[in-house]
């Protein structure tokens, strides 16, 4: 069986390339297989000098949350009518690791990208280059430019964190949200 092999992130580009990756596979029967690839902060050679293993499970456990975050944003669970669904929590190089798993000519790779930065970024330069199989990059949604520039400008205190009404700054999109017009900030 033929697969449809995303890299999942968590950005909003992977969240819609993992949309596409569950379409694909829906309408050509494939097996989805939706990949994090992970690595240690500091690198695999400080990693190699000096190992912990808990500080290396946390980040593995980390990565698998990020996987099943994706899925729940994305799906609400699994994405339904795909035959197969499985899920890879991986170590290494991102671009390298995603080319070694969909290895097949007939795999699908789909991978997402910020809006207007097709394969610009390391991983999509070496998936365009070594990818034995067709790679679909998906762009992530475009954000209005007001609201870009208000979150540009947005303190903590423009984002309330109790009930409505109690007092707490409107949320984001709400009627007289105004980021950075707190009185710490000059106009």
């Amino acid at each position: 069986m033929s697969r449809v092999v995303v890299g999942v992130s968590g950005s909003l580009g992977s969240l819609a390339a993992l949309r596409a990756g569950a379409r694909e596979a829906r309408l050509g029967g494939r097996e989805l297989v939706a990949a994090v690839v992970w690595s240690p902060p500091e690198g695999e050679g400080l990693f190699a000098r000096f190992p912990d293993r808990t500080w290396a499970a946390l980040w593995e456990a980390e990565a698998a949350a990020t996987l099943d975050r994706a899925f729940e944003e994305a799906f609400g669970g699994d994405p339904a009518g795909v035959p197969v669904v499985r899920r890879h929590v991986l170590r290494g190089d991102p671009g390298r690791t995603l080319c070694e798993l969909a290895g097949r000519p007939d795999d699908l790779l789909v991978v997402g990208a910020r809006p207007g930065r097709r394969h610009r970024g390391p991983v999509g330069r070496r998936l365009r280059g070594r990818a034995v199989c067709p790679v679909l990059t998906v762009p992530g949604p475009v954000l209005p430019g007001a609201w870009l520039r208000r979150l540009r400008r947005a303190v903590p205190g423009d984002f309330g964190a109790g009930p409505a009404g109690a007092g707490t700054a409107p949320a984001f999109g709400e009627e007289g949200f105004r980021p950075g017009r707190g009185a710490d900030r000059p106009s």
